[in-house]
């Protein structure tokens, strides 16, 4: 069967998360719909990475097996004909060889938090940022974030109901900009732990507004104890940027 990725962007608002659950709409659910309304038959997908409710994504990517060879532009067309109105697109499709999993095979992702600091209401932005009405330290956040930045027991950023056996992940890269009113928070990893990005953005907040230390931030993770992490950020400035994968993975069917 020829196996195909595809490079999705969604708006998390209106769904209960990536994966398909039994209490709403899933953007995985909505892409199967599409597939079998286009293809005639059911088809499962496997998304590189889980995102909550409300989380969006910029460059989601999942693989699909399909019963006969499509071109990748007819493809990705049609599946996004039947996933209108969902606000969710397939911006790229390319056939790869059976031995990628979207999931697997993925040797990094890559994840952006979004603040909007400022007083004045959301608007343009409203379910698409975190706004934070006091001002921020944004240099003082980008060098507390190093203090996670490595390899370490992340216990203490991680979700009571996340289901990981092992806590410890390497977090490759923590950044911190400030872009105007925009404060913009990148951070990239292998894996990353249930709720972990929201986690460590919240708790660097404390550290911009003066509530926290570095001190305090070092001694949280220290601790591996869930009770000592700052505020968990809402999901509504998450976005799933990218995933990287190994040169040799796009070899499928032409």
């Amino acid at each position: 069967m020829p196996r195909y990725k595809l490079t999705i962007e969604y708006n998390g608002q209106l769904f209960v998360g990536w994966q398909r659950q039994k209490n709403g709409p899933s953007v995985q659910e909505a892409i199967e719909t599409a597939f079998a309304a286009f293809c005639g038959h059911p088809v499962g997908i496997r998304g590189a990475g889980r995102t909550d409710t409300g989380v969006h994504a910029l460059g989601q990517v999942a693989h699909a097996d399909l019963h006969r060879v499509w071109r990748p532009d007819v493809l990705r067309d049609a599946l996004n004909a039947h996933l209108r109105p969902n606000l969710v697109a397939i911006l790229n499709v390319e056939p790869v060889a059976e031995t990628f999993d979207a999931r697997f095979s993925a040797l990094r992702r890559h994840y952006l938090y979004k603040i909007i600091n400022r007083r004045a209401p959301l608007t343009l932005d409203c379910g698409g940022a975190w706004l934070v009405k006091r001002r921020l330290d944004a240099d003082a956040m980008h060098e507390a974030a190093q203090i996670l930045v490595g390899t370490h027991d992340f216990s203490t950023f991680r979700a009571s109901e996340c289901q990981a056996a092992n806590p410890v992940r390497t977090l490759e890269r923590l950044d911190v900009e400030r872009h105007g009113d925009t404060i913009e928070i990148r951070a990239s990893a292998r894996a990353f732990l249930h709720h972990q990005v929201r986690s460590m953005v919240g708790s660097l907040e404390m550290i911009g507004a003066g509530k926290w230390r570095p001190d305090d931030l070092r001694a949280a993770i220290e601790a591996c104890d869930r009770t000592r992490c700052g505020t968990v950020a809402p999901p509504d400035g998450l976005y799933f940027v990218a995933v990287d994968y190994g040169e040799a993975a796009p070899d499928g069917p032409e």
